[in-house]
């Protein structure tokens, strides 16, 4: 497989950041052979044991194949990147944001896109407000969505790859992509031989400060499987060196964590949806929506209208949640998530003249007695 050169340019900052903190680096593969010693098996297939006293797990996650007929025809997120030439038609399956910011690149790159998913909408655990905003948003830009869709047969032929539905449709692509999730990467480690518990996924069951129940060995990022995103694996990774190296034990925080799906226009959101308030809450949730048509809309044209959402506790007024999508929605969402982590209430909010898009725009109640009933004020 060939590499682009940002993939090379990327893996040499790594490796450059890593020597410059004095960190020794052995390529090869490693697994487990004791509580405090690791086996690597080099590029030229010599064996070499290191010691430690202390073991750290952070080997990620690894894409999912479907088990369909010509499965072997698809790539995953491992190889898009690698391509050597822009396909001009892609079949992309899955619902999440690898296959949705995957569609949206090609698209935005002028290719033809079909976009499958299992369920009604894309974006499973997101707002379903915003769903639909970002379904509407991906229709408008050309790609072509196929709800309720699985593929059942991947066919080589002379005209491309042939893709059957098990909805009897026959799309003929250069590329399909698989981005039906990814499983924590734990299987040639030998965790079960020195007694790391896995749990069903297989991934490594660690405590609240990162640890297995083999004290001298930890675990970090998406082999943990807990919130698999880079930044919240840095900052486990930072956690875990402050307690075990710095004297300092710290538990990582996993409320208010910001996220974006880089769709476009990408989509972002911290703490809980309006759905997961309405489910968790104690009593009335206010919710809060302002939509309107970003200037640079206005002057190209576009009709992408930007929509922000407030999720509100009506007793304690303190915002449980926000969401945009909309341009520049996860650099903005950055700074909001600083408010919720210090418990900001929807009055602060009003008061910030910055978000006086919020002031006297309608909001809903959502009796969570009466679920069905939504009650409205201004």
């Amino acid at each position: 497989m060939l590499q682009t050169e940002e993939i090379i340019r990327l893996n040499g900052i790594y490796k450059r950041l890593l020597s410059n903190a004095g960190v020794k680096l052995y390529e090869g593969e490693g697994k487990i052979v004791g509580p405090n010693e690791v086996e690597v098996t080099q590029l030229d297939g010599t064996k070499i044991c290191y010691s430690a006293k202390h073991i750290l797990i952070a080997t990620g996650s690894r894409a999912q194949r479907p088990p369909i007929p010509g499965q072997e025809l698809a790539i995953t997120s491992d190889e898009a990147l690698s391509l050597d030439e822009l396909p001009k038609r892609a079949v992309v399956l899955g619902g999440g944001y690898i296959a949705v910011e995957f569609a949206s690149i090609w698209r935005g790159m002028g290719s033809k896109v079909d976009l499958c998913f299992r369920k009604e909408l894309l974006l499973r655990g997101f707002d379903d407000e915003m769903r639909a905003v970002v379904a509407r948003n991906l229709e408008g830009r050309g790609i072509n969505l196929h709800p309720q869709t699985n593929l059942t047969e991947l066919v080589k032929t002379e005209e491309g790859i042939k893709v059957l539905t098990d909805h009897g449709e026959e799309i003929i692509a250069d590329v399909v992509l698989f981005a039906t999730g990814r499983i924590p990467n734990t299987k040639r480690l030998n965790l079960e031989a020195v007694g790391v518990e896995l749990d069903k996924t297989g991934a490594v069951k660690v405590d609240e400060y990162s640890r297995t129940n083999v004290p001298s060995i930890w675990a970090v990022g998406d082999v943990t499987n807990r919130m698999n995103l880079t930044p919240v694996a840095l900052m486990e990774g930072t956690y875990f060196a402050k307690t075990v190296f710095g004297g300092e034990p710290c538990k990582p925080d996993y409320n208010n964590i910001p996220c974006a799906v880089f769709c476009i226009p990408p989509l972002s959101v911290v703490g809980l949806s309006e759905e997961q308030a309405i489910e968790k809450a104690k009593g009335d949730v206010l919710v809060f929506t302002s939509t309107f048509n970003p200037m640079k809309n206005t002057v190209s044209g576009r009709q992408e209208r930007t929509i922000m959402k407030l999720v509100v506790d009506a007793e304690t007024d303190k915002v449980l949640g926000a969401s945009m999508c909309g341009p520049d929605g996860p650099e903005i969402m950055q700074g909001i998530a600083i408010a919720l982590k210090c418990g900001a209430t929807k009055a602060q909010f009003d008061s910030t003249i910055l978000m006086k898009i919020y002031n006297g725009n309608r909001g809903r109640v959502k009796n969570i007695d009466e679920p069905d009933e939504t009650k409205y004020v201004d």
